[in-house]
């Protein structure tokens, strides 16, 4: 059973999310598990400054509002992520500035990799979605299906979306999501990656991961 003190920790991290501008007004949307229900930013709020009173209750597996407060445009496929990846209870879709530069690029990079960072917490590859009307089904489809296998995503002219198993996960992908991009941006395009063999470096000996 979602309780007020789960709206008043959800409205805090939409908070924290802001605090970072990692959006602005009413721009990205925000869902969070709990149990077989999600509570997901209500359509046209803002994320910076959500109020309960903008939460939205969906159940997970039908997309039905409980409390009235009608979903963000986008809760296709936040619902549909939670659906597929038992794993993920929070989805975070963000605009934040050298990011979204990035996915307007005309000739997007290919390898994210600059820092250790992006490899271990982001993702060894970021795929990039073509542009879709936001809140089409054609986006929420090519997005659950991306996400399937990866935790960040680029959207084509629009933003990124990522996804964890809680709050601090996500927000940390986010914030290395755009450091990499802003380093991307600043350096013109003259940037260097890291090897196959460093990033296997780091899964073994950062992450803990074992060799095959």
């Amino acid at each position: 059973m979602i309780t007020k003190e789960n709206i008043q920790e959800f409205v805090a991290q939409a908070h924290r999310v802001g605090d970072a501008r990692l959006t602005v007004c009413s721009s990205g949307n925000l869902s969070w598990r709990i149990g077989s229900e999600a509570l997901v930013s209500g359509t046209g709020s803002w994320v910076p400054s959500l109020t309960p009173e903008k939460v939205s209750i969906c159940d997970i597996a039908t997309g039905n509002v409980r409390n009235g407060v009608k979903p963000s445009m986008e809760s296709g496929f936040h619902l549909g992520i939670l659906r597929e990846r038992p794993d993920v209870n929070v989805v975070l879709h963000f605009q934040s500035e050298y990011a979204t530069a990035v996915s307007c690029m005309k000739d997007k990079p290919s390898d994210y990799n600059v820092t250790a960072e992006v490899p271990c917490h982001v993702g060894k590859e970021i795929p990039v979605i073509p542009y879709y009307r936001p809140g089409s089904p054609e986006l929420a489809k090519a997005v659950v299906e991306a996400m399937k296998d990866h935790n960040s995503i680029l959207l084509t002219n629009h933003g990124q979306v990522v996804c964890g198993a809680g709050f601090d996960e996500v927000f940390e992908r986010a914030m290395f999501f755009e450091m990499a991009c802003r380093i991307i941006v600043q350096t013109h395009g003259e940037y260097s990656v890291l090897t196959p063999q460093e990033i296997k470096d780091l899964d073994i000996y950062v992450l803990g991961k074992k060799t095959d």
